[in-house]
């Protein structure tokens, strides 16, 4: 638990301690085990060169024999160690009695253990003798024949071996010291940095974090992707993948692999910038707000935030479609009355005959447009649109006009495209006119073609506006690119003619823009059989 509480520094640094340590103790201990061997491979190697030394010497061989010469031999042992640093050289005769001895009380008196050199082979080893634990060599003593006639018994004391040991081993123990130190260093260093790139934040406040941000990314219901300075993504939330349609995407991609070229991606890249930017994909209309992430003076890359507008852009549409027909009618209530006002007053002052013809004038002037319109249209929910947008349009005082050629069969067909499509196309026209009027025309007007002769609804809208300038025809079907000031309610400009494009686009059909005087959209638009419902 306390290792847990602990700061990211210290848990680098006791992990580095331990890892360093463990790891040098035990390059350590498996050093001094080896030299530890070598230094008793070496003395007895040593031992058994002094030993061979001393078996070779004649003295040696005659003292065997000749008990007169000893003295002598006891002599130059003594020599020996002096000169050689043994720890003691021992002759033995094959009887196993001692001729020589650094214990004086010693010589004369037999060895407890066999006399192994008899076999005429050099035998070394670790002996746990009188004097002390020693690296050990015996070596056959012969005589003129050949023939193995005692030993020589040289050793190195354990000490002398320890001490060379050590004179090895210590610039070692230094070194690990050092190295452990340097870890230390390193440790400090590599803590200093990871706080640095983690904003100082502990592991514990990091993991909340992480907890937080996916309850959060997936909790609300707006999308949101997120990318690092080198534009990766590093956060994709749920909903963004469902607006963005984006089910297969990877954290790591970059957004070209995720997005083709187009006003989406530059919104999220950022290569078109503004507020509350408007984008039409072909499932939906999305508000996108993308915004820098700078974090203790360093970008950390960016986040977009999206939402989804198509249900609320709809409402709103309907709402100001609804609104405009209410005061239509609004309008025209006011305006019938004025007559039925007229109409009572001839009636009261006994003008029966010029009340009956201005009831007809009136009659004939309300039902004249509904009557072309129902004769030319035969979808009655097309010939209720354009009704509906002549009246509207009147009231701006814009006329639309269906031209004499218009002819439009019903058939078992689904027209919600094209009501679609020609609502919008009317409407947008009648905004460019209203209020504006050409020399030649007092009113603004806007001519409506329909030719449904052929499988594709062939449909022209124009008006007598001021037009759409000649480099700019190829935006007027860009989300969002619009000329006009934002309507009150909050409905969005530059939407209707990018719907319009798309909704053409996926049903296969073709849509331009001209502007000879005015603006004209000229749209080639299939209609399919609807669909029916059987009934068991």
């Amino acid at each position: 638990m306390r290792f847990q509480r602990a700061t990211l520094a210290s848990r680098i640094l006791l992990a580095v301690l331990a890892i360093v340590g463990l790891t040098m103790a035990a390059g350590l201990a498996l050093y001094v085990s080896v030299t530890r061997e070598t230094a008793d491979r070496n003395a007895e190697e040593r031992a058994a060169g002094i030993a061979t030394s001393v078996a070779d010497l004649p003295l040696v061989a005659q003292a065997m024999t000749d008990p007169g010469v000893r003295a002598e031999l006891r002599a130059a042992a003594d020599h020996v160690v002096a000169d050689t640093g043994a720890s003691y050289v021992v002759v033995i005769g094959a009887d196993g009695v001692r001729y020589t001895h650094p214990i004086a009380a010693l010589i004369g008196q037999r060895v407890e253990e066999p006399v192994v050199a008899l076999d005429g082979k050099v035998h070394t080893g670790v002996d746990n003798g009188s004097l002390g634990r020693s690296a050990n060599a015996r070596v056959p003593v012969r005589n003129a024949a050949g023939a193995p006639i005692g030993e020589v018994s040289v050793g190195i004391r354990e000490s002398d071996v320890s001490a060379r040991v050590g004179q090895v081993v210590w610039p070692v123990v230094f070194y690990t010291a050092l190295v452990l130190a340097i870890g230390v260093a390193a440790s400090l260093i590599l803590a200093h940095a990871i706080k640095r790139v983690t904003f100082g934040l502990e592991p514990a406040e990091i993991v909340g974090l992480v907890q937080e941000r996916e309850a959060m990314l997936h909790g609300i219901r707006e999308g949101v992707i997120a990318f690092d300075p080198d534009g990766r993504v590093n956060v994709l939330n749920d909903e963004a993948r469902r607006l963005l349609d984006l089910p297969a995407a990877q954290l790591g991609q970059r957004l070209p692999e995720l997005v083709p070229a187009g006003r989406l991606r530059d919104l999220l890249s950022g290569a078109v910038a503004g507020s509350d930017m408007v984008v039409v994909t072909d499932n939906n209309l999305l508000v996108l707000n993308r915004m820098p992430v700078i974090v203790a003076g360093r970008n950390a890359g960016w986040v977009v935030t999206i939402r989804d507008r198509t249900e609320l852009e709809a409402l709103v549409r309907q709402l100001d479609s609804v609104e405009a027909l209410t005061t239509a009618l609004r309008a025209q209530e006011h305006e019938y009355s004025n007559r039925l006002h007229v109409l009572s007053v001839l009636l009261g002052i006994g003008e029966v005959e010029e009340a009956t013809a201005y009831a007809e004038e009136v009659i004939g002037e309300s039902s004249l447009a509904a009557d072309v319109v129902r004769s030319r249209i035969g979808p009655p929910v097309v010939a209720a649109l354009l009704i509906a947008k002549t009246t509207v349009a009147a009231e701006r005082d814009v006329e639309v006009r269906l031209t004499p050629g218009s002819e439009l069969p019903a058939g078992d067909l689904d027209y919600t495209p094209l009501l679609t499509v020609l609502g919008n196309l009317i409407d947008n026209a009648v905004d460019a006119v209203s209020g504006a009027a050409a020399s030649s025309h007092p009113r603004g007007r806007v001519t409506v073609e329909l030719d449904g002769s052929t499988s594709d609804v062939h449909l022209v809208v124009s008006d007598t506006g001021p037009g759409i300038p000649a480099d700019r025809l190829d935006d007027v079907f860009v989300d969002g690119y619009s000329t006009k000031e934002p309507r009150d309610g909050g409905m969005r400009r530059g939407v209707g003619l990018a719907l319009v494009h798309r909704l053409v686009r996926r049903a296969g059909g073709t849509i331009t823009a001209t502007s000879p005087a005015g603006a004209r959209f000229e749209v080639r638009l299939p209609l399919w059989t609807r669909a029916k419902e059987t009934v068991s």
